[in-house]
């Protein structure tokens, strides 16, 4: 199986990994899983720091590949096809970042590491890992 990580369970992973229950830690942990990171999470973090709606030590083009790097994760970058299938969802969610997450799953065929309640409502496959 492959692992689509939500932006704030990454986030979770790096600054509270308490908050993540057991599955979701033993497949962040233990590596022997394909864990990916979309550059749409770079892209939403950099947003938010750029707001002051979040702070990291360094700007993300340091900070998101170091994190990666040490938590043996994939990079996933946003295709043609990964936009396109953003029509065919519902619009359960108004955060562009999480339906473009919902969409690079259903096209990879990933399941996705989430605690966002929205996700639910789509067909995607998730792993529930909020405690």
């Amino acid at each position: 199986m492959k692992y689509l990580l939500d932006t704030g369970v990454w986030l979770w992973s790096m600054r509270s990994p308490e908050r993540i229950g057991h599955e979701g830690l033993r497949i962040l942990e233990h590596g022997e899983e394909e864990v990916y990171l979309s550059s749409v999470t770079c892209w939403e973090i950099s947003i938010k720091m750029r707001l002051g709606k979040l702070e990291f030590p360094r700007p993300p083009a340091q900070h998101v590949p170091q994190f990666m790097a040490k938590q043996s994760l994939r990079p996933l970058s946003i295709t043609h096809s990964h936009a396109a299938k953003v029509y065919d969802l519902a619009p359960h969610h108004a955060d562009p970042f999480d339906r473009m997450l919902v969409a690079q799953a259903l096209v990879e065929d990933m399941m996705i590491l989430t605690a966002d309640r929205l996700l639910k409502k789509y067909p995607a496959k998730l792993l529930w890992c909020e405690k």
